[in-house]
């Protein structure tokens, strides 16, 4: 069996971001890790290779310092990584970044397929579902469980309302991760070492890239500043009292 984990590099949701001049947010001074639901996606491969025996290959778009983040991947248990050198991945439209992970995915007859639900920073959520239409796969989206036995995996699927469904494929097939799926793991000290001696092969992504952007950022601003709340202290009648003052003031509310 082979797996095929494809992960991202976002910014810590922590940093202080700033507009960049590209239309998007400036890379400078940001912490980076892996973008969360891909963490589920990874530790969920790890678990079916460890299982079946099957052979695990992770993938990422971006720069070079995403190798950072596919080194946590590889001391996780992936096999190897592919990483697709790309200086402006970031500028890249979600069918672009499809297009590519399927181009290179396409002859590699991977039997399973893992994304994140969608990243961080951009949220999209489209391009796992994208890949496996462009590859012709079945997709099973935000999954919150997975099991695989007798060839067959079957997963729980989350949807509105905290419902949830179940599913039953055959591979081929890519699933989309959500929150809550396992418990990541984190990577020894031990595994670690052992991630600098695996293959991580680099790919320009001119060599794969086949198609053309449908989208494009025009602009990104900051959400417009909203007054901060008001506390009522005091006694009830008092706080009582402001309070009919405020809703008058601010609203269409009559004496």
């Amino acid at each position: 069996m082979k797996l095929l984990v494809c992960i991202k590099q976002v910014p810590d949701m922590e940093s202080k971001f700033k507009i960049g001049t590209d239309g998007w947010y400036d890379r400078e001074g940001l912490a980076w890790r892996m973008n969360e639901y891909d963490e589920y996606g990874v530790e969920q491969a790890v678990q079916l290779k460890e299982q079946t025996g099957a052979d695990l290959t992770v993938l990422c778009l971006g720069p070079e310092q995403v190798k950072e983040t596919m080194k946590k991947a590889l001391a996780m248990g992936c096999d190897r990584g592919v990483h697709i050198a790309d200086d402006q991945s970031h500028l890249k439209d979600p069918y672009e970044i499809a297009s590519i992970i399927a181009e290179f995915a396409r002859d590699k007859n991977f039997d399973l397929i893992f994304t994140g639900m969608q990243s961080q920073d951009r949220a999209s959520a489209q391009v796992g579902v994208m890949v496996a239409e462009l590859m012709g796969l079945p997709a099973v989206t935000t999954i919150v469980g997975f099991a695989y036995a007798d060839g067959k995996v079957t997963v729980k699927r989350e949807l509105e309302g905290g419902v949830k469904a179940t599913v039953e494929v055959a591979p081929p097939v890519l699933v989309t991760c959500q929150l809550g799926l396992n418990t990541p793991r984190y990577p020894t000290l031990p595994n670690i070492m052992k991630a600098k001696k695996k293959e991580l092969l680099s790919i320009p992504a001119a060599d794969l890239h086949k198609a053309s952007g449908l989208q494009e950022t025009a602009k990104i601003e900051f959400p417009a500043k909203k007054g901060g709340g008001v506390f009522l202290e005091g006694e009830v009648s008092t706080i009582a009292d402001r309070l009919i003052g405020i809703l008058k003031e601010k609203t269409a509310v009559l004496a």
